[in-house]
């Protein structure tokens, strides 16, 4: 078992017809904690009913919620979610909300000091006060793990550049692979050339690009892994790619053979987007049995 520290959103999914809780980081701080690691979430939650509830459901599911902050004057985070007729998800993210203001202190440091690994996002930064928090906690981090999570107009070249050279794992989707690589001056056309290319740009052995139904290729230690996916019917994708995330962080921090780790992780991918919201339960037989079914 890990002890893992996440950074950034926690807020409401709304939907049409209904709100789900979850925040790229907190989704990824959930599956964690459903694979049995120990779990920290730094985050910050208004001092409303939102927040109350929210703060509830994390407690309720195991993740260690003393480092979120509660504010008087900022409410709890919301994203407008709307789904496309393929179940895909786009996103209107209101701003301010409270996790735009995390302020720093000595406890965060330290937590995040004494952590095996720091999970952490780019649409954090999108405010001063978060991104000055996040800055100083990548410095005293042992693993830096940075999940891109592009949101226009939320991200610049620069704060990407930054984050990225001090990442230890960066997950892209393949898209994002892209438009990083054309603004770092990729002269390349194919995924594994454009992963070699930030690897070398950015001095990070370990890089994750997911590619929808078609799975996710691996960069670990020079050596590329490959998963093509699973045949499901997507219901949505909201919270999908975080779940593999937090599935491949706990299969590659268990020291699970790589290529292991990323079939276990397009696994559940797969089972969360074939279910609604973010963070279905899922148990390791029910893992176990949709990667062999015979």
């Amino acid at each position: 078992m890990s002890k893992i520290t996440c950074f950034g959103e926690v807020l409401w999914d709304v939907f049409p017809t209904h709100e789900k809780i979850g925040g790229a980081p907190l989704n990824v701080a959930l599956r964690l904690n459903s694979l049995n690691h120990e779990v920290f979430m730094i985050s910050a939650i208004g001092k409303d009913k939102h927040g109350k509830l929210l703060l509830d459901y994390i407690a309720e599911n195991g993740v260690k919620t003393e480092f979120i902050q509660v504010h008087n004057h900022l409410e709890t985070g919301k994203v407008q979610v709307t789904l496309n007729e393929k179940g895909s998800a786009t996103y209107e993210i209101t701003f301010p909300r409270a996790w735009d203001s995390i302020v720093m202190n000595d406890e965060l440091k330290t937590l995040v000091a004494n952590s095996d690994a720091f999970v952490f996002g780019s649409l954090v930064a999108r405010d001063e006060i978060s991104k000055k928090t996040l800055f100083e906690l990548i410095e005293v981090s042992s693993y830096n793990i940075f999940d891109l999570n592009l949101r226009a107009p939320y991200y610049t070249k620069e704060l990407l550049i930054h984050l990225m050279n001090k990442a230890n794992f960066i997950k892209f989707n393949d898209d994002e692979l892209y438009e990083v690589s054309a603004f770092l001056g990729s002269k390349y056309l194919s995924l594994e050339q454009n992963i070699h290319f930030i690897s070398e740009k950015t001095g990070t052995k370990h890089i994750c690009v997911t590619k929808g139904h078609h799975g996710a290729v691996l960069l670990y230690n020079d050596q590329f892994y490959y998963n093509s996916g699973y045949l499901i019917k997507v219901k949505d994708t909201v919270g999908a790619g975080d779940s593999f995330l937090g599935s491949l962080i706990s299969q590659l921090l268990n020291n699970v053979h790589p290529q292991q780790a990323i079939n276990f992780a397009c696994a559940v991918g797969a089972l969360v987007a074939q279910s609604e919201g973010a963070n279905p339960k899922i148990s390791i037989s029910e893992i176990e049995k949709f990667i062999n079914p015979y």
